[in-house]
């Protein structure tokens, strides 16, 4: 077994152990859980040990043959884009489950979803065939739901369900374009295949190419999510459990954002040239509409999940920009998104756990009561917002920088996207912290020693990549590099894209 199948699939052995003990105490199960996921982070960091950051190819590759006939392959592999999302992904989810403590209601079950939506994500992350990948983008899809479904709020059944039909939307439209794009590779020497980079250098009719680059784009952008198709999210963010909130906000918009790079750009580079434009504006409008829209919201976690539709138009910008300063700095973004997203949402929810409201007007003076939670809330706010030597700067400034050497004009759109965030940001903070107090008589315990433990981790992060983010660009950057120089030429490269098969 290698390491990224074993990568992919530990969080199962969880799953198989917790569905086994049906009469787990729901202390085992959480203990369970919390080993299964810690073990994962574990077997990820000896996939990052072997990893060659000189190389732009995939590396580690796995491949077996699954189905002869049509010939799918169980196949994975890992390059600079999809390592850090990997990583990201196995070093959230011991924090989101143990941020889950104080989930009493189906403990056994709420801890097995949580590990199954671990392998789909990671899965997606790594999956080279087509089909494969499509296998883990829907496995996502279930886990996620019950989540919101099972041990959301109040309209968590509205807002599971809304989240299950958009993406069941743009999942048509997905597996319609593989099925094409299958069909059109009997012309490959090695004949009709789903593998990714054999696909790459698959000729298509500039027609075809763009079709099948608008099915791929709705699909992904769905997940993104990019504007107009975001509504689904706030909703989500709103009703979902704490954790769920984290996990979504975290890594599963990555995946989106993900398949634009992974598949949209490889597999179709003079469509993706093509459309740039018109992807540009839409991720421009959310950049400002997501922040304008969280100016005026009173409820402060759907405040946040506004500003994930404002950060990861970032993203898309970055991805679309092809300069690879633009794109590194969309890929780090990622990450650095869901480091200080994830944070937020953690900190939101420890927050209501002690004044069980999420308005604004009812959480003044909070600095006073519970001086160190608002001082790490301060401190990821301000790592959000991209104050320089923390996470987001470095990320914002070369999506930023990229894109104004492409059109200056983009350029100096998207920075208005920061000055906004630090605008909604420390207004949220100040009236938390500092506004008229609500309940003089009100008592609320500071942080605890698991809520530390929680969170912890995630401040060195963010202090980690915003004083070193060399340690995530000298692996990001061949990769971004070969892609941008494949979308900017007219046929794809003839290179190898395989590097290190086997390591």
């Amino acid at each position: 077994m290698g390491w990224l199948t074993l990568t992919t699939f530990l969080p199962l052995t969880g799953v198989a152990v917790l569905l086994a003990w049906r009469r787990a105490p729901d202390g085992v199960a959480r203990a369970v859980a919390l080993v299964a996921s810690i073990a994962t982070f574990i077997v990820s960091l000896r996939v990052l040990g072997r990893f060659d950051g000189s190389v732009a190819g995939f590396q580690m590759v796995e491949r077996a043959i699954w189905v002869r006939s049509p010939r799918i392959e169980y196949l994975l592999g890992i390059d600079g884009v999809s390592l850090f999302l990997v990583l990201l992904t196995t070093f959230l989810m011991p924090i989101a489950i143990l941020a889950s403590w104080t989930v009493e209601h189906r403990v056994r079950l709420y801890m097995a979803a949580m590990l199954v939506l671990e392998t789909g994500m990671l899965g997606t992350f790594l999956a080279l065939d087509l089909v494969l990948f499509f296998l883990f983008f829907e496995a996502i899809l279930f886990p996620m739901y019950l989540i919101i479904g099972g041990w959301g709020g109040e309209r968590r059944i509205y807002a599971a369900v809304k989240f299950f039909l958009y993406t069941m939307f743009g999942s048509a439209f997905l597996l319609v374009a593989i099925l094409v794009l299958y069909a059109k590779s009997g012309v490959l020497p090695g004949g009709p295949t789903f593998d990714v980079r054999q696909l790459v250098h698959l000729s298509l009719a500039p027609a075809t190419a763009r079709w099948l680059f608008l099915a791929f784009f709705v699909a992904f952008a769905v997940k993104v999510p990019i504007f107009p198709l975001h509504t689904w999210l706030p909703d989500a963010h709103t009703e979902a459990p704490t954790a769920g909130s984290v996990i979504l906000a975290a890594v599963l918009l990555k995946v989106g954002a993900y398949g634009l790079i992974r598949f949209d750009l490889s597999l179709f580079p003079e469509a993706s040239r093509s459309f740039a434009g018109l992807v540009e504006v839409l991720a421009l409008i959310g950049i400002v509409y997501g922040a304008v829209v969280a100016l005026i919201q009173t409820d402060v976690k759907r405040l946040v999940a506004y500003s994930s539709v404002s950060h990861l138009g970032f993203v898309v910008l970055g991805t679309f920009a092809f300069t690879r300063q633009a794109m590194s700095g969309g890929v780090l973004q990622m990450v650095n998104h869901g480091l200080s997203t994830g944070a937020l949402f953690l900190l939101v929810g420890m927050v209501y756990e002690r004044t069980h409201t999420r308005d604004l007007g009812e959480m003044g003076g909070l600095a006073r009561r519970m001086p160190w939670l608002m001082g790490v809330f301060l401190f990821v706010a301000l790592s959000s917002l991209g104050l320089p030597g923390l996470n987001n700067f470095v990320g914002e400034f070369l999506v930023i920088l990229g894109t104004f050497a492409r059109n200056r004009a983009l350029g100096a759109i998207a920075a208005t996207g920061v000055v906004l965030a630090a605008i909604y940001l420390l207004w949220a903070y100040q009236r938390m912290a500092h506004g008229p107090v609500s309940d003089p008589h009100a008592r609320h315990p500071d942080l605890s020693i698991r809520e530390v433990a929680v969170i912890a981790p995630v401040l060195v992060a963010i202090l980690v990549v915003g004083v070193y983010p060399r340690l995530l660009l000298d692996r990001i950057n061949p990769t971004t590099t070969r892609i941008v120089q494949q979308v900017e030429r007219d046929r794809p490269t003839d290179a190898p894209l395989v590097a290190a098969e086997g390591r």
